[in-house]
């Protein structure tokens, strides 16, 4: 007689699972405990641990010696904003080096060692893996900022925030945008050495075109507005508006009015959450291609 042998369903696996492996409390400790190994990977890695930890303040320190951050802010603004321009650019470049490229790497590099395969076939569900190796960067992006908004406040000047509310939406916004986008990034990237790559175009583009690192005025009109629509842009934008409260012209607004001045920049982060979103369900590869 052949006895007929089936591998179990994820929704078996679940239900035959031990008690208190389920539910949100499940979910909690399989999420803590990848997080844990994911740090401890991080610390291991020098390079990537210098990607996350010192590449985007030095790029800001670099911008500031080289007087670059007051040629793209103008020779007219005041301390203030040029440190509140100095905090945006720190955040967009921690966005690009550590969610965005460090994610990649970690995604591509679990891929190949065939980790992330093993942990389909468990308990964790596909959010939870996501979650639990993405977790490590957004704490030293947010730890990025805490240190570096002090750090600017004191070197070059920063006023109070107008609307603590947009800067959450953009920090939230942008590290879901980009950590979906080093997902989807998994697609087209075969190894980890490779990394450094494929991730160039969507780095160089998305920074160029953020306002952070020139001034967009010297770009066509076109591409002006073909940089508005770009996903590090409206990130950029949001951070601006909620820093420092002014308009297109130059003039403060109230808390209120931020709100109209952030509706267009809004509108396109989220859009970009979706897309990042749909990207990397749809592209993410979680197995090495033979």
């Amino acid at each position: 007689m052949t006895t007929l042998t089936q591998t179990p369903t994820r929704a078996t696996r679940a239900s035959s699972a031990p008690r208190g492996t389920t539910g949100l409390a499940g979910s909690l400790r399989r999420v803590v405990s990848l997080v844990r190994a994911e740090t401890t990977l991080l610390l291991r890695n020098r390079t990537a641990l210098f990607n996350g930890v010192a590449l985007a303040p030095a790029m800001v320190a670099f911008l500031h010696f080289s007087g670059a951050l007051e040629a793209v802010v103008g020779d007219g603004a005041g301390a203030s904003v040029v440190g509140a321009f100095a905090l945006t650019s720190l955040i967009c470049f921690a966005l690009m080096f550590v969610v965005y490229y460090n994610l990649a790497s970690a995604y591509v590099a679990r891929r190949e060692e065939l980790v992330l395969k093993r942990l389909r076939t468990g308990q964790c569900s596909d959010a939870e893996i996501l979650i639990g190796a993405a977790t490590p960067a957004v704490v030293t992006m947010l730890g990025q900022l805490v240190l570096g908004g002090a750090a600017i406040a004191l070197w070059i000047g920063l006023d109070a925030p107008a609307n603590v509310v947009l800067l959450l939406v953009a920090v939230l916004g942008g590290t879901f945008v980009f950590a979906a986008l080093a997902a989807a990034s998994t697609a087209f990237t075969r190894t980890l050495e490779s990394v450094q790559l494929s991730t160039l175009p969507i780095m160089a583009l998305a920074l160029l075109l953020s306002g952070t690192t020139l001034p967009l005025a010297l770009l066509p009109e076109r591409l002006q507005t073909l940089a508005a629509f770009t996903p590090l842009h409206p990130v950029g934008e949001l951070l601006t508006i909620g820093l420092t409260g002014l308009g297109p012209d130059g003039v403060a607004v109230g808390f209120g009015e931020t709100f109209a001045l952030a509706a267009q920049p809004l509108a396109i982060l989220l859009a970009w959450c979706v897309i990042g979103a749909w990207l990397a369900a749809r592209y993410m590869r979680w197995e090495p291609r033979r």
